[in-house]
């Protein structure tokens, strides 16, 4: 009897793995980007003793590009959204993050007192 409950365990374990879909993956490297992101963040603090400030328009960016990003392995993978509404949602997505950008670069030039050498073009 010991030995049907070893075989029976064995068969569950030998169903084989199954790897994460593209659309978990996809978010799973999204959220290593933020991950390095925050760890930056928490570094600069512990070095310098102060914190960044006006960084949300920045830290848009790479959540805008994900999405964008997917939105498009969504479509590849399950068929949804459809194959315009998927690409229209991406370029929206990229150029929203591309209008950003600036804004969180001054942002973050700001913490340093370089606004004004950045805007004048010194």
């Amino acid at each position: 009897m010991p030995e049907s409950n070893h075989l029976n365990k064995q068969d569950r374990d030998e169903k084989g793995y199954t790897p994460a879909s593209p659309v978990k993956r996809t978010l799973a490297w999204i959220a290593l980007v933020y991950v390095l992101i925050l760890l930056g963040l928490t570094t600069y603090y512990f070095y310098t003793g102060t914190t960044l400030g006006n960084l949300a328009p920045l830290l848009t960016v790479p959540g805008l590009i994900g999405l964008g990003i997917l939105s498009l392995v969504s479509w590849r993978s399950t068929g949804r959204p459809g194959k315009w509404m998927a690409i229209l949602a991406a370029v929206v997505c990229w150029l929203l993050a591309l209008a950003t950008l600036p804004i969180g670069i001054v942002g973050l030039l700001s913490n340093f007192g370089m606004v004004g050498v950045t805007i004048i073009g010194f």
